[in-house]
């Protein structure tokens, strides 16, 4: 018995230690979006729309894949399979954000590439 309880209170510190770690890779994630944003304003108003729209991408892309991270954290914690099936969902369609986005932006790079000569 005494062994079952030690075991509940395990998982249930693992659990717990999970949903922090989630937590804290989401707002590491809000925290790269409002950077991005802040220093492609920062672009814009200085070296016009490619590079801001070069230097937003690169963040959203970066806050994505911390999003992702923070979906596999998740699943660690998720105790149904519909629970778990939703975070598979969102993680694919994050996914399939970041991998038009890194498109976008390796074009993005290559006519910023050609205006500079």
């Amino acid at each position: 018995m005494e062994e079952r309880a030690l075991s509940a209170s395990a998982e249930q510190a693992v659990i717990e230690a999970a949903s922090w770690l989630k937590l804290g890779i989401e707002a590491i994630s809000v925290t790269i979006v409002l950077a991005a944003i802040a220093f492609a304003l920062f672009k814009l108003l200085g070296s016009g729309t490619t590079a801001a729209r070069i230097a937003l991408a690169r963040g959203l892309s970066l806050a994505l894949e911390f999003q992702l991270a923070a979906d596999i954290v998740g699943t660690a914690i998720s105790p149904n399979w519909e629970q778990i099936g939703k975070l598979a969902a969102v993680a694919a369609i994050r996914t399939f954000l970041n991998y038009f986005l890194q498109h976008e932006l390796a074009a993005e790079v290559e006519v910023a590439k050609k205006e500079n000569g």
